[in-house]
């Protein structure tokens, strides 16, 4: 397989997680970040760079984010597009890691 020549399926495998955490870390981050931007009144995260995050596998740290710091639940568009694209985003790693094993 093409993969044989570049890394092989256990440093392929480390990496996509090495990249998943990190972007779900971000997303989380953002998310209180931009919570404790507006309680004080500050500079907000602009909603585009939380979506752009979350969008980019980083849906798991979107949706926590939510939750924990009580963020941007009052948006509907939140509430269901954070939840819709880690559901893709689920799908897409069983998929991956399936082609990945075969």
């Amino acid at each position: 397989m093409w993969y044989n020549d570049i890394m092989d399926k256990k440093t392929i495998i480390l990496v996509a997680l090495a990249i998943i955490v990190i972007l779900n870390i971000a997303s989380f981050a953002l998310m209180g970040r931009d919570k404790r931007c507006a309680r004080h009144g500050k500079w907000r995260v602009p909603e585009k760079t939380l979506f752009l995050v979350t969008a980019c596998f980083g849906g798991l740290g979107g949706v926590l984010g939510m939750k924990v710091f009580h963020h941007k639940t009052q948006h509907w568009y939140f509430k269901v597009f954070f939840h819709v694209l880690l559901i893709v985003q689920v799908a897409l790693l069983a998929v991956g890691a399936y082609l990945l094993m075969r």
